[in-house]
């Protein structure tokens, strides 16, 4: 492992296992956005929905959405568990935009059988979506 390198897991219900090598991890924690990189200072803290971004120790970027769920920050090991958790390259862009699209129409025109509160986290699964899809980070 090089000396700068930081072992990330990440998992989920019904998702197997994803582990790299990275030089530093964005996560999206209920308190705020924040930075990883080694030799952080141990952690846990819960996850709001969003995007974790992660720089490979081969210089590759990952983009993953997440959808709440806990952190851990260990002696260079950084472990996501995430309620859902989908790569970038696997998130159907189309879906999403519809996604997002069905969730705005709730919360503007809401009617008596919408919940604003289950749109309103809808709407914030399809913005992390695309915005994994898309490859943006903080």
């Amino acid at each position: 492992m090089s000396d700068q390198a930081i072992k990330l897991g990440l998992c989920a219900p019904e998702r197997d296992l994803v582990e790299v090598l990275v030089t530093k991890v964005v996560i999206p924690g209920e308190a705020g956005v924040f930075e990883v990189r080694r030799d952080h200072t141990p952690l846990l803290t819960t996850l709001k929905t969003g995007v974790v971004a992660a720089k490979g120790t081969d210089g590759r970027e990952y983009h993953f959405a997440v959808t709440g769920g806990f952190a851990e920050i260990l002696d260079n090991h950084v472990t996501i568990l995430g309620r859902t958790l989908e790569d970038a390259d696997q998130i159907d862009l189309e879906r999403a935009k519809a996604a997002r699209e069905r969730a705005e129409q709730r919360l503007t025109k809401p009617g008596e059988d919408i919940d604003p509160a289950r749109a309103e986290a809808s709407l914030e699964r399809a913005i992390a979506r695309l915005q994994a899809q898309a490859r943006q980070g903080y």
